[in-house]
């Protein structure tokens, strides 16, 4: 068996929880529950467990560091672990995606994304996967307030189907790899 890294990111807080910048912590709690890892240990500057998923061996994380340096958690917790970056999963929120719309990818640039840009940074590498989870983009003003907004009553009743699919594809990632997992889930 060999480590894998499992990272949602998102932000800390309440005042987060349910929303759209949040779904990559949504994504790995839905993963934790179905394997049965508990989700409760504090370090790397974030919430992990450890635990055996799809015949790995899986540290999941969610780094408390807010967005904006969630590569202080991932780092942290990779060196610990030494894990490399090609064995590192990132569930991340992509607004120039449809709401739902789910799209495995591995290495690439960062989108304008933060979180993902300071993982960049701090690893040194984007040779990592990455399961994007669409939350769309606003018809009108603020991308902030729209990442940082609760999911709208349309989307509230489609949440957990989607977090089902990110679930599933990160299964597939683990069992049959990245490509097979991009085969299966970028087409939908």
């Amino acid at each position: 068996m060999s480590d894998f890294l499992l990272v949602g990111l998102g932000n800390p807080g309440a005042k987060y929880e349910r929303t759209r910048h949040n779904i990559g912590f949504m994504v790995v709690e839905r993963f934790a529950r179905r394997h049965q890892i508990p989700l409760t240990q504090q370090k790397f500057h974030g919430r992990y467990a450890t635990g055996i998923a799809c015949g790995e061996r899986i540290v999941l994380l969610e780094p408390l560091t807010f967005m904006n340096a969630s590569g202080k958690s991932v780092a942290a917790a990779a060196s610990f672990y030494g894990i490399d970056p090609g064995s590192i999963l990132v569930v991340h929120d992509d607004i120039d995606l449809d709401f739902g719309t789910l799209r495995v990818k591995v290495g690439g640039g960062h989108g304008g994304h933060n979180g993902l840009r300071d993982i960049f940074d701090r690893l040194g590498s984007k040779d990592f996967v990455r399961v994007r989870v669409g939350v769309g983009r606003p018809r009108h003003g603020d991308v902030t307030n729209h990442v940082l907004s609760p999911f709208g009553e349309d989307e509230t009743a489609r949440v957990d189907g989607v977090l089902d699919d990110a679930a599933d594809a990160i299964e597939t990632i683990f069992e049959d790899g990245p490509e097979a997992a991009q085969n299966e889930f970028n087409g939908r």
